[in-house]
Formats: structure tokens, C-alpha cells, sequence
């Protein structure tokens, strides 16, 4: 068996949104098919990928790079001891051969969208969905069959006013969420604080509220932020500072002993691992939010579960970013604790199966080969385009 062709399409996913530190005005997406010999249901079997929101797509690097490397590669050299199914460990080496270490910002993207591409292959090869696959592979076949996911929102809109907020969060929890996440920083403390006011007189309580700085924050403003935001209780406080700055992270964790999340914006095991040695992050309460499609795919994911064993970090206080159906799978495979989920932005590639309702914050998968892009109909009918 052999790739027989990998192509790619940037397509726009801009919104006139921001948070505190970017717009969206302008943000773009790389969509992959990876096209394989074998055939299943009378079709040769095609993988699909994308990369999460918040990072450009990347197709130069694909095309001039990566593509090239993987297609001049030897076809036995990206199979398994079978010669059945595409190997993802041999076919992430061959696309990093010959790249330093170090430097993850922006291939780790163009390699986490490829990967994602070849484990939806890879599971349709084997005619299982992929979290059945993962559970089979490294959870001893227990997978779980839903997930908790929680709705990420809560943007900076022109001429959006606090009704407008309020009616937002208010849609989420009629969908099924209980847990809504808004953005913060972008405008001044006192403000916020009646924008939290606000989402909390919808949804109760601070256990069903997290707040997202985006990184905007320098310590004293991450420590301002912190101690007005105290009395609320959120579910959590999520990345007030830069991403590497895990000095910040760590003084921060001084001063604010209620949950925090972090991690969306580091992008391999190595980055990982510094969060958990130098960043004060705490197993018994914090929130890790590493994303596959961001940061060299499932192979490295993998490599960063792992890692944070070694740790004394249990899978289930991992929450990934993105809102998409490979986390999904991802968490129900190998017994994570939730999903990340955008059910009114970055459409079509926020959500999951079409047919699969939101209930009291957990979501199931469908029984489908694959990640299961074919049951989002908008987003298959885009990714088909590419492949046809």
C-alpha cells in the first residue's frame, strides 16, 4: 500500500472578533487529504486534516517542504510491521527528518495538520472509529463513550454589549453546556468585571465561568486580575501571562490557589515538560490544554501524555484547545478529561457530529471509521472538494 498524492487548501475562518491580543479578521485555515491505494466501501480511502484556530494555515511550508519529503520517501518506509496500514511514528520521522530541534511555532503546525490526515487514514484503514482505535492501542481497549466538553466564547465583538453577551452564553447552556468560557484583557479590570457579572447572572455559578487572558498579561496585571477575580470561584483562569514565561506562571500560582489552565501555545513535549517542571502548575487542580493539531500531531501528543505520567499528572486534568473532532477523539481514547468545543464561531470546524446532541456538558462520538468528519456535513463537503 502507498500515499498516492497529499494536497492542501487554505481557506479563511475570519470573524470580526478578537480577544486580548489578536483579531480574527484575517485568520486562515489549512485543510489536508491525504490520498492512499487502499480501498474500502468501493472508495479509496482518503485522510483528512486541519489545523486548530489561532494559527495561520500553512501551506507553504507543506508544499515546499514537508509533501515533497514524504512522497520522495520509499512507500515501504511508511507502513507498519504488516504492510496493512500506514505506520504515523515512521511517517512523522520521515517528515522530520533532517529538521533541528527546537524552533516549534509555526512547522509544528504544517506537521500536526498532516498527522492529523494520517490517523484518520489510518483508522479507516483498520474500518474503526479513531478514539476505538486508541483505546485498542494504549488504553487496553476501555474507551470512554462521551466526553465533557465545554463551550468557548465570549469574544470581543464591535458594538457588543453586555445583552448581547448575556444572550450568548444563555444559547450555549440551551444547547446542552453547562460550562461556558469568555475572554478577558482586552479592556480594563473594572470592565471585565462587569462583563463576569454579567455571564454569572446567566449561568449561576462561578464552578460554570472560566475566563481566558489569552497571554495578555504581565505579572502585576496577572496578579491584579487574579485577586479581583477570587471571590467569584471560576472553573478556571486560563493562560494570563505569556506562554513561555513559566517564571510568571509560577509566581502567579503564589498568589492565586484556585485552578488555572494553560498550555494551548506550546507545541511539544519538550515545552511541555518545562511547564510542568518550572511553571507552578498543580496536578490536583489545574487544567493542561495541549492541541495535537497545533503541536506536531498525535505522535508527539502521545510523547507529552507520557511525559506528564512520568509527572505524577493524570490524562484526565487534560483538556485540549481547538473544539474540534480529532481532540474529541483523542479524549475518548486515551482518557482525557475533556474537550475544548465552538459551537458559534470558526464554522465549519468547530463542533462535532451533526446528529449528536450536547447533554448536561458531555458529548458522544459517533460509530463511524476514522476521526468522523463525514458526519459534519459542511465541514466534509469542504474537505471532499480538495480530494475529488
Amino acid at each position: 500500500m502507498r500515499i498516492v498524492e497529499i494536497r492542501e487548501k487554505t481557506v479563511s475562518i475570519a470573524s470580526a472578533i478578537t480577544n486580548a491580543y489578536i483579531d480574527f479578521s484575517k485568520m486562515t485555515c489549512s485543510v489536508v487529504a491525504l490520498m492512499t491505494d487502499v480501498v474500502r466501501d468501493g472508495k479509496p480511502v482518503v485522510g483528512y486534516g486541519f489545523n486548530s484556530n489561532g494559527r495561520y494555515g500553512q501551506g507553504a511550508l507543506m508544499r515546499e517542504r514537508f509533501f515533497p519529503r514524504l512522497m520522495a520517501a520509499n512507500p515501504k518506509t511508511l507502513v507498519d510491521e504488516t504492510g496493512e496500514n500506514l505506520d504515523p511514528f515512521r511517517i512523522w520521522a520521515t517528515l522530520m527528518a533532517n529538521e533541528k530541534p527546537g524552533g516549534h511555532g509555526e512547522r509544528s503546525v504544517a506537521v500536526g495538520t498532516i498527522d492529523m490526515a494520517v490517523w484518520d487514514a489510518v483508522a479507516k484503514i483498520a474500518e474503526k472509529p479513531l478514539y476505538r482505535l486508541l483505546a485498542d492501542r494504549y488504553r487496553g481497549g476501555h474507551a470512554d463513550d462521551k466526553v465533557w466538553v465545554y463551550a468557548a466564547g465570549g469574544y470581543y465583538y464591535p458594538g457588543k454589549d453586555m445583552t448581547a453577551l448575556q444572550n450568548e452564553m444563555k444559547g450555549y447552556r440551551d444547547i446542552g453546556y453547562q460550562v461556558v468560557k469568555m475572554k478577558i484583557g482586552a479592556v480594563p479590570l473594572n470592565e471585565d468585571i462587569r462583563r463576569i457579572e454579567a455571564v454569572l447572572a446567566v449561568v449561576g455559578e462561578g464552578k460554570f465561568l472560566a475566563v481566558d487572558a489569552n497571554g495578555r498579561f504581565d505579572l502585576d496585571a496577572a496578579i491584579a486580575y487574579g485577586e479581583a477575580l477570587k471571590p467569584y470561584e471560576l472553573f478556571w483562569y486560563e493562560e494570563a501571562g505569556d506562554p513561555l514565561d513559566y517564571a510568571l506562571q509560577a509566581e502567579l500560582s503564589r498568589h492565586y490557589d484556585l485552578p488555572m489552565a494553560t498550555g494551548e501555545n506550546l507545541f511539544s513535549h519538550q515545552d511541555a515538560r518545562n511547564l510542568v517542571r518550572h511553571g507552578g502548575m498543580r496536578p490536583d487542580r489545574d487544567w493542561l490544554q495541549f492541541d495535537c493539531a497545533l503541536s506536531y500531531g498525535l505522535v508527539e501528543y502521545l510523547r507529552t501524555l507520557e511525559m506528564l505520567q512520568q509527572y505524577s499528572w493524570s490524562t484526565r486534568r487534560v483538556v485540549p484547545h481547538g473544539g474540534h473532532q480529532m481532540s474529541l477523539n483523542i479524549a475518548a481514547g486515551l482518557h482525557l478529561g475533556g474537550n475544548e468545543s465552538y459551537p458559534g464561531v470558526f464554522q465549519p470546524f468547530g463542533g462535532f457530529a451533526d446528529d449528536i446532541e450536547i447533554k448536561d456538558g458531555f458529548v458522544g462520538l459517533p460509530n463511524v471509521p476514522g476521526v468522523g468528519f463525514e458526519t459534519r456535513a459542511e465541514l466534509f463537503k469542504l474537505m471532499k472538494s480538495l480530494s475529488d
